[in-house]
């Protein structure tokens, strides 16, 4: 039983009292004692858009998450270490990837022209705040170092056998553990100059081994842990509070008492050096604050993907989005009385929408009979004169990829529109003419959608996309290049 606060990072333990929790998540440390760390990006080589130079290359809205959750974890391992707290690192190996730098370059013209996206290297070890020059090296023959490794004896007594390094690390390091052959180090430890605090870097574990999980022999505890796992997660604990207590009675730092604190005992260097730092600070609070105005912005800009996998009131809100760029005036209607998904008009015409998403089958003829009814509804009001042309926007099987999906409505409800003059809007359709519009200013082409709707009986379909540009990866070249 644990007797101090445990999180686990990019890997679990079989053990209540512990917690986890992804690499991308935005979780302090300071409220925990000890952390247990694991710079596993493998979600992000998942998402890849393509590879560059043998490598996985993010998007630019991946490049830019795995570049923040890692300044993220820097900074929070950093502050955890300064308070006091110890952060054990398992050096998984080493993950390379190439991410957008932000910057393009073009060339050529018109239908020609070519835009070549800047990439630049990165690797899991960015989460890690200090510079360990990691390079691929695996092996399992490893010797304590001469030094600095008494705190860790325990600990690698239980856990040696099943421990092996992934990565050698270079760099101005204070060693703990060595290859057998050859003393590269692969294990460091860093303590705090300030607090008790220290950052241990040691040779990977395989936290999942298969011994540790209920197979499929075992139908009804399929997937949980096995005893063995138990036990593992029982001697990590009792090993790693060891660690702990070792480290804090071989250097504890007493408090600094108040009347220390006093001006008058300050170097003059160090109230300089304090001055400088808060005007640091202050620069650093209007830098976040366009950090997170930039931050509002994508996710605003990437509301529009819900036309994809949403539903109700998502969906709803990314549908008058992109009727918006398309070129149409919006609002939702709801006096009380009636409620009315989607008003939306132009100069050539006037639509009341609904909306519909189906996890795993197609879009029926139920939200026809609440169409019909807005717009019986709708003509009612004083200020109509004309029947507005009824609109469904469907996201069927929204969870599928799009490529994989069944056709989005029934036949029953494509005859029922056909009867009812409606259109019918694949959401995903929307989507595609809706971020073209949104990169281009291409009014021609946004009236010709505009039209597609208001013409349409049964499903729209929209004018083809014009090609966009060709977009192509390259590596920053140095100056010298």
């Amino acid at each position: 039983m644990a007797n101090k606060k445990i999180l686990t990072i990019g890997l679990s333990l079989a053990d209540d009292e512990t917690e986890f929790c992804d690499f991308d998540s935005d979780i302090s440390l300071l409220d925990w004692d000890i952390i247990l760390f694991k710079p596993d990006i493998r979600d992000y080589i998942y998402k890849r858009e393509s590879t560059f130079e043998g490598k996985p290359c993010l998007s630019d809205d991946q490049s830019f998450k795995l570049k923040s959750q890692s300044e993220h974890w820097r900074k929070e391992i950093k502050a955890a270490i300064e308070h006091g707290k110890l952060v054990l690192v398992f050096l998984s190996d080493l993950t390379p990837v190439s991410i957008a730098t932000g910057e393009k370059r073009y060339s050529g013209t018109g239908r020609n022209q070519k835009t070549t996206r800047i990439v630049t290297g990165y690797d899991n070890y960015q989460s890690i705040p200090l510079t360990l020059k990691p390079r691929t090296s695996k092996g399992k023959e490893i010797k304590p170092s001469e030094k600095n490794f008494e705190c860790i004896s325990s600990y690698w007594q239980e856990f040696s056998k099943v421990s092996s390094y992934k990565t050698i690390i270079e760099g101005e390091l204070t060693p703990c553990l060595l290859t057998r052959h050859g003393d590269k180090v692969v294990g460091t430890i860093n303590r705090s100059k300030n607090s008790n605090g220290a950052l241990l870097c040691l040779p990977d574990i395989d936290f999942y081994a298969e011994s540790f999980i209920v197979g499929d022999e075992d139908e009804e505890n399929e997937g949980e842990w096995t005893a063995e796992a138990k036990q593992f997660a029982s001697r990590m604990i009792k090993s790693i509070i060891s660690i702990e207590k070792s480290l804090r009675s071989s250097s504890e730092l007493t408090p600094e008492p108040d009347w220390a604190r006093d001006l008058k005992y300050k170097l003059n260097q160090e109230k300089s050096a304090s001055q400088k730092l808060l005007k640091i600070e202050k620069n650093l609070e209007i830098v976040q604050a366009q950090k997170e105005a930039i931050i509002d912005e994508v996710k605003d800009l990437g509301r529009l993907r819900n036309l994809l996998f949403e539903k109700g009131k998502p969906l709803e809100f990314a549908i008058l989005d992109a009727l918006k760029i398309i070129g149409f005036e919006v609002s939702q209607f709801d006096n009380g009385e009636s409620e009315f998904d989607a008003v939306f008009e132009s100069k050539e015409g006037r639509l009341i929408g609904e909306a519909e998403g189906k996890d795993n089958k197609p879009v029926n003829i139920d939200k026809l009979r609440q169409l019909a009814m807005n717009i019986h509804e709708d003509l009612e009001r004083d200020e109509v004169n004309d029947p507005a042309k009824p609109v469904l926007f469907g996201n069927p099987y929204r969870l599928q990829p799009i490529n994989t999906r069944p056709e989005p409505f029934t036949t029953k409800c494509i005859s029922a529109a056909t009867t009812s003059s409606t259109a019918l809007v694949f959401t995903p359709d929307l989507f595609l003419i809706a971020k073209y519009l949104k990169d281009k200013r291409d009014s021609r082409y946004a009236t010709k959608c505009r039209k597609a709707i208001l013409t349409s009986v049964g499903q729209v379909k929209f004018p083809a996309v014009p090609n966009e540009e060709n977009i192509e990866s390259e590596q920053p070249k140095s100056d010298s290049a």
